[in-house]
């Protein structure tokens, strides 16, 4: 379930994250001439709430089916890809319509609402094309088949990165997934874990090592029909259980030596995270607490005990804890609107407010759907209500990176660092 790609910049001083439509052409390896093809504009994506609403709601039709089932949500990305939600954060260069953090953090929000599988699955996709864009990688040639086959179908991707030993690339460390040199391009073999959207991507993007004293690293480009791709079925969490994240087995998988750009151990830059589109992925919880309130609400209006007479929102305690709720789910969403309007103005303080919103975001969403449970009882613990499933997968915010320690860790550091100068 990782959300890092590859190593990359800090945040630009530019109110869109799509303004870096001219980073293709310091590359030397892309043809300028490639790089300069027009390109015709993508479909413009209708990003307003109303439109949001609607896909959220289309989605939430299909939530319950698929976490009963476990089975690739293909009718909520399907619903996605209509909206062309899918093509958010392709580059103008490219003919998109680039992404704001502040509309990234929106969008992902409501899609959470519907259904956070499908949400997380569209994470990983809008979340390459903002890289793309940052801070092209991709052979030119085959990022452009990718955006001309998302006007037509859904074309998910995701930077697999973590493995069943290792653990995520957070933690530090380097990857046993191996990449070695062939006479006409490389030879990718190992295991990687927590793979989200494995059953449906049309491209992995491995996070691999060769094997050199000073090792290169770099995601692989590996289209999801290359021979040697081999799914496993691991995935069977409490929550978001749709969402597809298995392992994946790469055997003697065979690639063109442009689709992996290694960079030595000791050039990487350091990797911080998404940053400001990477508030998305605790937005799409506060999309699920949100969907946790509404039947919350619904219920105490409805719930009319024979010993009480009346509904049950009437009482002063049940009042209190509607306010708790809305009190947590405001907190939320304010520090998260407020530390994404900074990356959009170019706040260069956002990385490190980054880093401790996201556990502040978790805790209160967390907090609001619990309270929303213990309010209600054995209504809110049984499967024929949704509230349940709301709880199972809020709890899985907090499997995210930065996790919380590691955040807290590296934001005391920081803290404490700047007060010794």
């Amino acid at each position: 379930m990782s959300v890092s790609s590859r190593s990359q910049t800090g945040p630009a001083d530019r109110s869109d994250l799509s303004a870096a439509g001219s980073a293709a052409a310091d590359r030397p390896d892309i043809d300028p001439a490639a790089a300069g093809r027009p390109v015709a504009a993508l479909p413009v994506v209708d990003v307003s709430d109303d439109a949001l609403a609607q896909t959220s709601a289309r989605l939430a039709l299909t939530a319950e089916e698929y976490d009963r089932s476990a089975e690739f949500p293909w009718k909520g990305v399907q619903a996605v890809h209509d909206a062309g939600l899918l093509r958010l954060g392709i580059a103008p260069r490219y003919g998109g319509q680039g992404l704001s953090a502040t509309d990234s953090v929106r969008v992902l929000q409501w899609l959470g609402r519907g259904d956070p599988s499908v949400a997380l699955i569209t994470a990983m996709t809008i979340f390459q094309h903002v890289l793309e864009d940052i801070d092209p990688w991709w052979p030119e040639d085959l990022y452009r088949t990718v955006v001309d086959d998302s006007r037509r179908r859904p074309v998910l991707l995701n930077a697999i990165r973590a493995e069943p030993e290792w653990g995520a690339p957070a933690r530090g460390g380097l990857p046993a997934t191996k990449i070695q040199r062939t006479a006409t391009g490389w030879l990718l073999n190992g295991h990687k874990g927590f793979a989200t959207s494995s059953e449906g991507l049309a491209y992995h993007l491995v996070w691999a090592a060769t094997e050199d004293p000073d090792p290169l690293l770099a995601h692989a480009v590996v289209p999801a029909d290359t021979p040697g791709i081999e799914i496993v079925r691991t995935w069977d969490h409490l929550g978001l259980r749709a969402s597809s994240t298995h392992d994946v087995i790469y055997t003697d998988v065979e690639i063109p030596f442009e689709n992996f750009r290694g960079v030595p151990l000791s050039e990487q830059r350091a990797d911080p995270g998404l940053g400001a589109v990477g508030l998305g992925v605790p937005a799409l919880y506060i999309g699920v607490a949100r969907a946790a309130q509404e039947f919350f609400l619904r219920f105490a209006n409805e719930r009319v005990p024979t010993s009480l007479g009346r509904p049950i929102a009437t009482t002063e305690r049940i009042q209190t804890i509607a306010g708790e709720i809305e009190a947590q789910l405001v907190q939320a969403e304010e520090i998260v609107y407020g530390v994404v309007r900074r990356f959009d103005e170019g706040d260069p303080s956002a990385s490190q407010r980054f880093l401790v919103a996201k556990p502040l975001v978790v805790r209160a969403v967390v907090t609001a759907v619990q309270t929303a449970v213990a309010a209600i009882g054995n209504p809110g613990l049984t499967r024929h209500n949704p509230l349940e499933r709301h709880l199972r997968d809020v709890y899985c915010a907090r499997v995210h990176p930065p996790q919380e320690d590691s955040a807290l860790l590296l934001a005391g550091r920081q803290t404490l660092t700047a007060a010794r100068c």
